[in-house]
């Protein structure tokens, strides 16, 4: 695959960097690449990880995707765009509500807009998260619209192609639970929402690899689902020191036991294509038999749910300590 210029919005982020230099890796003859983002100080210390000697085509804009003008103004020439800026945190989003409808709601409907507008963008990948699948917190409903937004986003182009990716907890990103318990161990205690809780854990480098799967393979309208691995929360807890303290403090505001990345109802539409599951749209301008024959799609059973606590996979105490401590 040829790029000429791919931007990234929310690009200072952990899996921007990752992202990064991944791409300057698949694509050495890439023109550039731009990261798009509203924080300055992380525009600065991303700049001394990537030096302009070592990375003369990557660009940084400072810029908000809730701006239309300054998201335009940014996509000028792009071929490619992969859709990271978000506010993710949980119990933020619950307590600054427009804020986040407005980076998550307004930024993806900013981002679909401009791209089909711009003749030169064949393709947008857009991140979500497990928790856009029946959502009961903020974050995760305004992330199910921007899902909403990117597969309907098909339905008003000629020529670009608009997909998502969702999956769970990057292991050691920032803001997780892994840095978090990291920090706390040196006080002796780990604060524990709930002993029976339960996330889907995928790699930095995973994450990378299936977004630049959905940029190369989409057909538009796929919401791509990973196939990846559960730990239970005292498991972690165990695996970061079997010697501190646990400490049970409730669920917080908005917060699940147990996350789901597939829902019974989308079963309807949800198809297992090998390292991943794809939810596909309940209406598509391409042929449907085609693509399962291209990616010898099987239809996956009535009612199939995929969430974190029934997961045929599990993470060991002494497989997260070696993933932790590698």
């Amino acid at each position: 695959m040829k790029i000429n210029k791919i931007l990234i919005t929310g690009g200072t982020g952990s899996l921007g960097k990752a992202l990064t230099k991944e791409i300057f890796i698949r694509y050495p003859n890439i023109g550039s690449v731009i990261v798009f983002s509203r924080d300055e100080q992380k525009h600065f210390q991303m700049r001394e990880e990537f030096p302009m000697e070592k990375f003369p085509k990557l660009q940084f804009l400072l810029g908000d995707v809730r701006d239309y003008d300054s998201v335009k103004s940014a996509c000028k020439d792009v071929d490619y765009i992969i859709h990271a800026a978000a506010m993710k945190h949980v119990h933020l989003s619950e307590m600054n509500p427009e804020e986040c409808i407005k980076t998550n709601v307004l930024g993806a409907q900013n981002i679909t807009k401009i791209a089909n507008s711009i003749v030169s963008v064949k393709s947008v990948v857009a991140l979500s998260t497990d928790k856009a699948c029946a959502p009961i917190n903020l974050y995760g409903a305004t992330k199910l619209t921007s899902d909403k937004l990117f597969v309907a986003a098909n339905n008003n182009s000629s020529n670009t192609l608009h997909s998502v990716v969702r999956y769970g907890n990057v292991m050691s990103s920032n803001g997780s639970v892994i840095p978090f318990f990291l920090n706390k161990k040196k006080s002796g205690t780990l604060p524990i929402t709930d002993p029976k809780m339960t996330r889907f854990n995928i790699s930095l480098q995973e994450g990378v690899n299936m977004v630049l799967f959905a940029l190369e393979k989409a057909w538009g309208g796929e919401i791509f689902v990973p196939k990846i691995p559960s730990y239970n929360i005292m498991d972690l807890a165990k695996a970061i020191d079997p010697n501190c303290k646990i400490k049970v403090i409730g669920i917080r505001p908005g917060e699940k036991v147990h996350e789901e990345m597939i829902s019974s109802s989308d079963s309807y539409n949800t198809y297992d294509i090998g390292r991943y599951y794809t939810i596909l749209p309940n209406t598509v301008k391409w042929n449907v038999k085609e693509f399962i024959e291209k990616f010898k799609a099987k239809k996956v059973p009535i009612g199939f749910n995929y969430n974190s606590k029934e997961n045929d996979s599990f993470l060991s105490v002494e497989k997260l300590r070696a993933l932790i401590y590698s």
